[in-house]
């Protein structure tokens, strides 16, 4: 078992390598490496059991939201979070809605399975997002509108796809009025667990003591375990409530900051391949012609018509322009999300149950290849990429016969460190910023300065530790 989890691992280094270098979505080329390793494929490995694969996608969702929440803070969303929480809502059911009619025409599916089918590829993908968006110069305020959305959407597509299975498995003792109550208790419970657990974590990372900073991850894995659990054994959102403890953490200024986010990255990562790769194991390449044309009828309709329309209609009382709109209409991949819920349908008593998953498995290929591909190109031809930051003059000299660089770093105004304050920025113990460039001024920086966009922040740092200045300068080149 050891050597067969060694070696899908060792395999998916080498297809995310090889992804990266093609520009091939990362979940497209996981899925591709599970299904190879499937029954129809040269792994020959006999996998169909839908329920263990439900359990793993809701595992590997719960990490990746931690981590997508990890990797902000509530500065930088409080001002996106009214837009958000409306294309979480309003914009799911306008696409359940929507994408349910598109389904009812093109397969043979009653309108409540057509609804179902819709509901599972309401959301956009927390993982797909938090992925592209790090390597793309949208403009900031758009970027933590996807971010923001991708993280709250979530819930409420699961309590749609619950409320609708049950809906069709007891159609005489279950109706609208209790998918409705299931809505309401999903989310409200899952916000009232988030926020206080989040508060708590909040506290407990705050005053973690140094003599104890190796445990730092575990109780971060405990924080991320606790709020998901308590959330769901009250009949709420764990994924809603573990995305908010994340973002409590990751708002909190703390020592381990750095520590966790590295470790959160590493853990995210080995969710997705472990997620993907049994996910590709589910899929049957033989099954799929049979529902090739609609399904893939479904995805540009989807990503035409369906999305555009309930990003119009969710966000029409914001201060959003038709280009903006636009793009956040273009900007809604579907990834893992879609194909976990599409679990929940296969291991339910839907008869239709294949069927809705094989579509929303061509759903999720092409919007991954189309839309995750060339995301960054609309959003040039839109004019919405965010502009290069000024050049400065650097304010220092050092010896060269000294043992120290100074190393400069422009901040634009979508990376993920403009908005945070000099004590947040997770450098090197022996690493400082000396000075930060703004306009013609240089600032002597303290803990409590905020860093701007535009600004150019000189640290200094021993030569010897240049390449881990330059991996703290990656994770503030993120877009959030």
């Amino acid at each position: 078992m050891l050597l067969l989890i060694g070696a899908v691992l060792a395999a998916s280094i080498v297809v995310a390598l090889g992804a990266a270098r093609t520009g091939l979505p990362v979940l497209v080329a996981f899925l591709g490496l599970g299904m190879l390793l499937g029954s129809d494929g040269p792994g020959g490995v006999d996998f169909d059991d839908a329920e263990l694969a439900r359990e793993v996608g809701i595992v590997g969702l719960a990490l990746i939201l931690y981590e997508g929440g990890l990797q902000t803070s509530w500065r930088r969303l409080r001002r996106v979070a009214a837009p958000a929480a409306l294309l979480s809502t309003v914009g799911v059911v306008v696409s359940a809605l929507l994408g349910g009619a598109a389904a009812h025409v093109l397969f043979e599916l009653t309108w409540r399975e057509a609804i179902l089918l819709g509901a599972v590829v309401a959301s956009t993908d927390a993982a797909a997002v938090f992925a592209t968006l790090r390597f793309t110069h949208i403009r900031r305020g758009l970027a933590r509108t996807l971010e923001a959305e991708s993280g709250g959407n979530d819930p409420m597509a699961i309590a749609l796809t619950l409320g609708l299975i049950a809906w069709i498995e007891r159609p005489d003792s279950y109706g609208l009025d209790d998918l409705t109550l299931l809505l309401v208790q999903q989310l409200g419970l899952g916000l009232v667990v988030g926020v206080a657990l989040g508060v708590a974590a909040a506290w407990v990372f705050g005053r973690l003591p140094h003599s104890i900073g190796a445990f730092a991850p575990v109780a971060s894995v405990a924080a991320a375990a606790l709020s998901f659990g308590a959330a769901d054994v009250i009949g709420g959102s764990g994924f809603l409530a573990v995305y908010l403890v994340g973002l409590a953490v990751g708002s909190t200024p703390s020592r381990y900051r750095r520590q966790l986010v590295a470790f959160h990255e590493g853990l995210a990562f080995l969710a997705q391949v472990a997620l993907f790769v049994v996910l590709g194991l589910l899929v049957f390449p033989s099954e799929l012609p049979e529902v090739a044309l609609p399904g893939l009828a479904l995805a540009l309709l989807l990503m035409l018509v369906v999305r555009p329309t309930a990003v119009f209609v969710a966000t029409a009382l914001n201060a959003f322009d038709n280009r903006e709109r636009a793009l956040l209409g273009w900007a809604g991949l579907r990834g893992a999300v879609p194909i976990v819920l599409a679990t929940f349908v296969l291991s339910s008593s839907v008869v239709e149950a294949n069927t809705i998953f094989n579509a929303v498995f061509f759903v999720v290929v092409v919007s991954a290849i189309v839309q995750g591909t060339t995301l960054e190109w609309i959003a040039g031809r839109l004019g919405l990429l965010a502009p290069a930051p000024p050049a400065h003059q650097s304010p220092l000299e050092v010896d060269p016969r000294s043992k120290l660089d100074l190393i400069d770093f422009a901040v634009a105004a979508d990376h993920a460190i403009a908005g945070a304050s000099v004590r947040e920025v997770g450098l090197p113990r022996s690493a400082i910023i000396a000075v930060v460039g703004r306009g013609d001024e240089s600032i002597p920086p303290r803990g409590s300065t905020v860093i701007e966009p535009g600004d150019l922040l000189f640290v200094l740092a021993p030569r010897e530790r240049r390449q881990d200045v330059e991996d703290v300068f990656a994770r503030w080149r993120r877009r959030v």
